[in-house]
């Protein structure tokens, strides 16, 4: 049988328009992907810019300060003082930036008890990192009194933690631990906060739920609070905070750390109140506490106050009537038992009262103090001295 002769196929003009249509596209495709190869070698290469980082960081070294102690790794460390490059993340990748630089932290402290006698008691907290070698920020309460402190990563290694220094005033301790390499936060600028800025809250609620995130947002600016008889400015929060959460930080979403948690209001009724304090004060005030030991640049009345606020406080100090007395003075133009009624002409009744008088003024400042001694009213110019612990 002969072989059959191929038949030639014949296409349609339409047919023929169809396959050059679809060589365009192929040709289009592989331009495409050709440019994509060539960007993806440039970046790999070092020539281009960085595809996907979740922070990039811009350091600068801290300023320096005078001071007749060796400076602490802290003041050199390139990671101390960090701002970020700006962009706004997602909640999950403000989280993920930051989960490393939050710290759990335990304390033990040695009581003495009129019944129980000697006994040990225990307490949590949370910190933030703020250099690569061990320096962190907590807060003074959360440390108060300890008489060993253990800080644990959110890799599960442990470290015993020494204290660097602490400020009662302003709630902010440094500790140390002897370890290299770690992630610090980044610092943020606490006085561009707004009013409804979302912002996440990071810590160890309860003392055991280690790396705990809650969201909310800034809900006021410059909240006068007493905490721990202090007066202090602090943000405030809807993100929840629970006991353990103080020390640790508050973040907004470009992964900066604008705050550090040390109070909540609580009880019936009550909730979606949180504190902290701002991250410009929590680094000036870090920054002395690691090259000083104490906060420089605080004026002092050189006076050592008594609140006596109840009739029962009165009869115990055997005075007639409540306010705020002097027990002892470094002036001794003031005598111990001078009860203040007056700053600059300002009406004084409690330590309260004084705290907002003295706020704001700076070492050398003149201030008026009257007080009544017995039947006499007494005023006396003071002028303003260093504070030094």
């Amino acid at each position: 049988m002969p072989p059959i002769p191929p038949q030639r196929y014949q296409m349609s003009a339409g047919q023929r328009a169809l396959l050059i249509v679809f060589c365009m596209i192929l040709a289009i495709a592989a331009g495409f992907a050709g440019g994509y190869i060539a960007n993806m070698s440039r970046s790999a290469s070092g020539t281009g810019e960085s595809q996907s980082p979740i922070v990039q960081q811009q350091t600068t070294n801290p300023p320096a300060f005078e001071s007749e102690m060796p400076a602490p790794e802290i003041v050199t460390s390139s990671n101390l003082i960090s701002s970020s490059s700006g962009q706004i993340m997602t909640a999950p990748e403000v989280a993920a930036a930051v989960r490393q630089s939050v710290v759990e932290i335990k304390t033990e402290t040695v009581r003495t008890g009129a019944w129980t006698g000697t006994y040990v008691s225990e307490g949590a907290g949370s910190g933030v990192i703020i250099s690569e070698d061990g320096y962190i920020i907590t807060n003074n309460h959360v440390i108060n009194d300890a008489s060993s402190i253990a800080v644990r990563l959110v890799d599960g290694r442990e470290f015993p933690a020494s204290l660097i220094a602490a400020d009662q005033r302003t709630d902010i301790a440094v500790i140390r631990i002897s370890a290299t390499g770690l992630q610090p936060i980044v610092f943020g600028d606490s006085s561009a906060l707004v009013v409804a800025e979302s912002v996440l809250a990071v810590g160890n609620p309860l003392g055991e739920l280690g790396g705990t995130v809650t969201g909310g947002m800034i809900s006021a600016l410059d909240r006068e609070m007493i905490v721990e008889g202090e007066l202090m400015t602090l943000l405030q929060t809807d993100a929840a905070v629970n006991p353990g959460n103080s020390g640790g930080g508050l973040f907004n979403m470009r992964a900066e750390l604008i705050g550090i948690v040390n109070a909540k209001s609580g009880g019936l009724n009550i909730e979606g109140l949180g504190f902290a304090i701002p991250s410009n004060i929590a680094k000036d005030v870090a920054l002395d506490l690691t090259m000083y030991g104490f906060v420089r640049g605080r004026a002092e009345t050189g006076l050592e106050l008594v609140d006596i606020q109840t009739t029962q406080a009165a009869r115990w100090y055997r005075v007639d009537q409540t306010g705020l007395y002097i027990s002892s003075s470094t002036d001794t133009r003031f005598r111990s038992g001078d009860r203040i009624t007056a700053i600059d002409g300002k009406p004084i009744a409690d330590l309260y009262d004084f705290n907002i008088s003295m706020k704001g003024l700076n070492v050398g400042d003149t201030v008026t103090i009257t007080v009544a001694r017995g039947i006499e009213t007494i005023s006396v110019q003071l002028t303003l001295t260093e504070w030094t612990p």
